[in-house]
Formats: C-alpha cells, structure tokens, sequence
C-alpha cells in the first residue's frame, strides 16, 4: 500500500487543507497514516496546553542546545542521520525529552488562526514540521525543569479559588453517557472534566454562550484527556455568557460553531 506524502499528512493535520475523497478513503483503511496524522496534531497543539506556562523559570541551556541541533539538523536534509549520532551528549534528542526530565507532554489538537492560514509549498510544510518539533520540545523542557528545580519542593499547591460551577451533561443526540464539569476559577481560567464523548473527525472546542442572545464566544479546544485549563477573556462577564458548551468542530477553516453540541450546561455561583 502506497501512504500519503509526509507533506501532505502535515497539512491535514494542521487544517491547511482538506483531505480529498482518496485521501479520505486512504485514511480510513491505513492505521499508519492515521497514527501519523493524529501525532502531528498531538504535537502541533502542544503549544497552546502551555500558554500558562509563561511564569515558570526558564529551561536549562542543553534543553535549548537540543532544539537548535533539531533545527539544523532538518536544515541540513540528508545529513540528518549522521548529524544524530555525532551530536555531543548536551545536545540530547528531544526524542529523550520524556526520559530526561520524567514528564509526558499532554495531547492536544488546536485549530490555527484562520487569518494566518493559506495554502504553500512544500518548502513551507517541512519548515512547519521542524518549527512544531522544536516547539514540542520547547514545551517539554519548560514542564521538565519546574520537576528538575522543585522535585521535592514542600510547598503545597494552594487550591484555586471557584467562582463559578456548572454540571455537563449530554446535549441533542449525543450519548448520554457523555458527561463533563466546568469550573470558573478566580485567577480567570475555565477548568473542563469531560468523560465518554462520542468520537468525532475533528475536534472539540469550548463556547460560551448568551441563552438570551444566543451569542457566543470560542474559548478554547479540548485534547485527547479528560481535562482543559482554558484561559478566559478578562473581565468576561460570567453572568450573562452562562452556559458552557462543548462542540464537535471539523477542519475546516471555519471559526463559528458548527451546530453540533456534545455537552451544555449553566454556570452558577
């Protein structure tokens, strides 16, 4: 069986483009490809799990050194290999990030700003595959070196003060066993637990909803775990944007909500 271009797969993860009726079929019946695809779009949302990430103390040097010899090492093509196993040891492969530092990156799929999305080359695409690579290794090392730093650091986490709750239930046609709770803390960050949510093509985002307007706002995409820390606009006014929704979205370059809604309830508090 012939798989799709790596390029090509790229793309499809990142919503650059849709995939046309063969590549559909193709990703229906190929494990591999979809594997391929569902990684790089695990990778490409690391970025947005670590928005609040900002205050925590920088990365040790090697964890930068490692990214760096990634870059030049996708620059340098074919010398790619021979690069890996001449590399000093500082420059450790983030391929080992997990092993270094003993913390897994979370799974996450998130939708790029339509307004910076258009279709390029095939230069364009290997460059965003090396960028989402050194990101994901950026995004490792800034969780590892809050365990390298503070490993047994007595201080207790303080709990996060709750503002506002409400139960998820299941919403039009989904499975009833879908359920979720969301929580308004009062440092200004929605917490989402999701459980049993039918699976879907795309993605699932997070809205807030006016029930008398019936305007609404994304908050942020859900990832492949059960938990979301979304940051919420400041100022938000919880009190007339009241229900929380969660929706399946699809690929597809469209920002507005797409109809389906897996999960709804009403903030109170």
């Amino acid at each position: 069986m012939q798989h799709l271009d790596h390029d090509r797969l790229v793309f499809l993860a990142l919503g650059e483009s849709e995939a046309d009726d063969g590549e559909s079929t193709h990703l229906g019946t190929c494990a591999l490809c979809r594997a391929e695809v569902a990684t790089l779009q695990q990778v490409a949302g690391l970025g947005t799990e670590t928005q609040g990430l900002a205050d925590l103390p920088d990365p040790p040097e090697h964890v930068w050194q490692g990214i760096e010899a990634q870059v030049r090492a996708a620059e340098a093509g074919p010398l790619l290999t021979e690069t890996r196993r001449h590399r000093v040891p500082e420059q450790a492969d983030t391929a080992t990030a997990e092993q270094i530092f003993g913390v897994a990156a979370e799974s996450t799929v998130t939708r790029l700003d339509p307004s910076r999305r258009s279709r390029r080359g095939r230069g364009w695409s290997g460059w965003v595959a090396t960028a989402v690579t050194a990101a994901a290794a950026a995004a490792v090392g800034v969780v590892g070196t809050v365990s390298v730093l503070r490993p047994d650091d007595p201080t207790p986490t303080p709990t996060p003060v709750v503002v506002a709750s409400a139960p998820l239930a299941a919403y039009g046609a989904t499975p009833p066993a879908a359920k979720g709770d969301a929580r308004v803390f009062q440092d200004g960050q929605l917490h989402l637990h999701v459980a049993n949510l039918p699976r879907v093509p795309g993605y699932y985002e997070v809205w807030l909803i006016n029930p008398t307007t019936m305007e609404m706002f994304s908050v942020g995409t859900l990832g492949g775990g059960p938990d979301a820390l979304l940051p919420l606009p400041p100022n938000v006014d919880l009190k007339s944007y009241s229900v929380v929704d969660v929706s399946a979205e699809r690929y597809d370059n469209n920002t507005r909500h797409s109809g389906d809604s897996l999960l709804r309830g009403s903030l109170t508090g």
